[in-house]
């Protein structure tokens, strides 16, 4: 298991850092923080979830660390290293929680200073909301827990990440490439946020709110999204998510030409096979 004498640093505060350091405060470990805003890094500090932290002149909680969590969007965690990894110390474990790999694993690891080692993964437990002070609604049990590791990870590495998803209490912990997360990625999270975003833009339904049934309520659930985030994303992994758009279109129009045909026997075969295809996902 982890070692407990060991300073972990959470470098962004956001949702799921403060979840991060909420869950290993909690389990006995020393955890500081760095937030750009004061606020949410005041809350982290009033609620326990961090016993030191800093907004700015940060350098010793960075030297001093000796495991690292970005809680940071990818182009920020980029220009972070960039600008202070140089601080990082030999010997350090570094991971991040974006939910995009592919044009960040690698340069943070080219980045990484000689004796730093960055193993990344993947807490798939976000929600509609955001910041710090929602950190303690979020669930990681229920959720996977994926690490992406290059040629240039240790196995070391590999199971310090695995024990810090046990510690954080992570029951589905994987492994894939970072072009398999990607991929994987683009249809099960963010094609899903696609649809329910595309399903609030194309008419003006809010009169419908006193109204809906469960159905659209759950369907638009994670349509109420964090702009800024989500547009990173997307276009970090646009070539996947393009690709995932057009086997979704392919499959509603293949669905809509059913209807034109008056093809019941066809609409009832596509409900049988989704029927089938979802029962794997209640059998978790």
């Amino acid at each position: 298991m982890l070692d407990k004498t060991k300073r972990y640093l959470v470098v962004g505060l956001g949702l799921l850092g403060g979840k991060y350091a909420l869950e290993l405060t909690k389990a006995g470990f020393h955890v500081d923080g760095i937030n750009r805003s004061e606020g949410h890094l005041q809350y982290a500090l009033d609620h326990g979830y961090i016993a030191a932290g800093k907004n700015a002149d940060f350098e010793d909680l960075v030297r001093e660390a000796d495991c690292i969590i970005f809680g940071l969007y990818p182009t920020v965690l980029l220009d972070w290293v960039k600008q202070y990894g140089q601080l990082i110390r030999p010997g350090t474990m570094v991971t991040d929680v974006s939910g995009v790999k592919t044009g960040l694993v690698e340069p943070v690891q080219a980045m990484c200073p000689a004796g730093v080692e960055f193993i990344a993964s993947h807490p798939m437990a976000g929600r509609e909301t955001s910041s710090v002070e929602h950190a303690a609604e979020v669930n990681f049990a229920p959720a996977n827990f994926i690490i992406t590791p290059t040629d240039k990870n240790t196995p070391e590495a590999i199971q310090w990440a695995k024990e810090l998803a046990e510690v954080l209490g992570f029951k589905h912990i994987c492994t894939l490439t970072v072009q398999e997360h990607d991929k994987m990625i683009g249809y099960v999270s963010q094609l899903c946020h696609a649809i329910a975003v595309s399903l609030m833009c194309a008419s003006d339904n809010s009169e419908l709110a006193n109204y809906t049934g469960d159905s659209f309520r759950d369907l638009t659930r994670i349509a109420h999204i964090n702009d800024k985030m989500w547009a990173e994303l997307f276009l970090w992994n646009k070539d996947n998510l393009i690709s995932e758009i057009d086997m979704f279109e392919s499959a509603l129009q293949d669905m809509r030409e059913k209807l034109v045909r008056d093809d019941r026997e066809g609409l009832e075969e596509m409900f049988r096979l989704s029927t089938k295809r979802r029962e794997a996902f209640d059998k978790k």
